[in-house]
């Protein structure tokens, strides 16, 4: 059935000058109209493509579950920004966004339907290249802190010096030491980790070092360590701060001279291990507590890399949400294009005490259970509704505002919602710290 036109000739001429993709279908989705846009999208003309079911020319990957036309001829209401993929005629995929709705007569029957689109690809590659350049070894991050501390990741790194990361948990400290190792010379051997607060002393010693048969109740071989193990690679030490007092000593003469035994042997061995200590806890303050040796400390402390919690890069946060929900689509193989506007709001105000591991956990919770191609706010944890109104941040200084700001990129409703203002009150404070 063809649309109700006086003039077709200058209906097309008028749907081939507008730059989104434009289609009409008759109430069986068979193609009656089709704009230049849409030929160039697709790779078929207007003669092969009228008369056809549009899923055999567009040919998404929603046309039999999900489609935006029959969703809209089901509801009777408008469809609109529904993200899709299309193959074009020389099967290349082009994500495109989607607006549909039912066309009727002047009596109100419907006649058929008309999809708009338009070509992400752009958008995706700008999107891709804005997450590439602030992305440093599996970490991302656009915080000047961190940039800084990924300018001078490979100088370190191809030093044999001892490493201290510090930072809260849930920071990237083990991505870090994985940077380290990657851009070492030692790249070709293990990284080996071991966490020094998981196993009690005896048996967190013959981890480490190793352990002769017979040296305790239990050991029935001899069995390598860690530090074997890691021969010509890296140790890290994890949580190195709840390394008991009397292994601290055992660990501070293996530094000095890179020799050790294990448990119950009197060979000594020599190690060829490049190390990386990391902690959650601040040293100093264990070092005056008497909770860790001061020498230790000294010899751990010669390189150390501070790695800031999520709270102090929030600018950090619509980037690792990009990201996250990238490599969770990936994982589980699912087409989530987006997060409602609702949904981002809640998860960029959202405070992440457990940083970016805990952000991670709620996105991979979130594609999980989410079977459309959108995150809303019932895919999220009840504890992400936690942050009210009486607990942001009213009338603040110009680097808060800078920083929420890059939070919410830029987005001043968002922000002014957040804050609990109106946008006239945010563009007062705005001006007020010229920015």
């Amino acid at each position: 059935m063809n649309l109700p036109q006086d003039n077709p000739l200058h209906l097309q001429t008028i749907l081939d000058s507008v730059a989104d993709g434009v289609f009409t279908v008759d109430n069986e989705l068979r193609i009656t109209t089709l704009n230049r846009a849409a030929e160039e999208m697709t790779g078929f003309n207007r003669e092969q493509a009228l008369g056809q079911p549009c899923c055999e020319i567009f040919r998404t990957n929603v046309c039999f579950d999900g489609c935006p036309l029959r969703c809209a001829f089901a509801s009777g209401e408008n469809i609109t920004n529904v993200e899709v993929d299309i193959l074009d005629r020389h099967n290349h995929e082009i994500p495109i966004s989607v607006n549909a709705s039912v066309l009727r007569d002047k009596d109100g029957n419907a006649i058929g339907g008309v999809e708009t689109f338009r070509d992400l690809s752009q958008l995706r590659a700008l999107a891709s290249e804005v997450q590439g350049h602030f992305s440093f070894h599996n970490m991302i991050s656009r915080n000047p802190h961190m940039q800084q501390l990924f300018d001078i990741l490979p100088d370190i790194a191809n030093s044999d010096v001892t490493v201290l990361l510090q930072g809260d948990s849930g920071t990237g400290k083990e991505l870090f030491a994985q940077a380290l190792h990657d851009l070492s010379p030692r790249e070709e051997k293990p990284l080996v980790v071991i966490n020094c607060g998981a196993l009690p002393e005896q048996l967190l010693e013959a981890e480490i070092f190793g352990v002769r048969k017979g040296a305790y109740t239990g050991a029935v071989a001899d069995r390598s360590g860690r530090l074997a193990i890691a021969e010509g690679g890296t140790l890290l030490l994890d949580e190195i701060g709840d390394l008991p007092l009397p292994l601290q000593v055992k660990l501070l003469r293996m530094l000095e001279n890179n020799q050790y035994q294990a448990l119950g042997s009197d060979e000594t061995r020599r190690a060829d291990v490049r190390f990386i200590a990391a902690s959650h806890c601040d040293l100093d303050q264990l070092v005056e507590q008497k909770q860790f040796r001061q020498d230790l400390f000294y010899r751990l402390n010669i390189v150390t890399l501070k790695i800031p919690a999520l709270s102090e890069r929030s600018e950090d946060i619509p980037l690792l949400l990009d990201m996250a929900l990238q490599r969770f689509c990936h994982k589980y193989g699912k087409k989530i294009h987006r997060f409602s506007p609702q949904a981002m709001e809640q998860l960029l105000v959202y405070p992440y005490e457990g940083n970016v591991r805990e952000l991670l956990n709620i996105v991979e919770r979130a594609v999980i259970l989410c079977r459309g191609q959108q995150i809303d706010l019932q895919h999220l944890p009840v504890t992400t509704n936690n942050s009210s109104p009486a607990t942001r941040h009213r009338n603040p200084d110009r680097h808060r505002l800078q920083q929420l700001l890059l939070r919410f990129q830029g987005n001043r409703q968002q922000l002014a919602h957040h804050l609990g203002v109106d946008r006239t009150t945010l563009w007062r404070w705005m001006k007020k710290h010229q920015l």
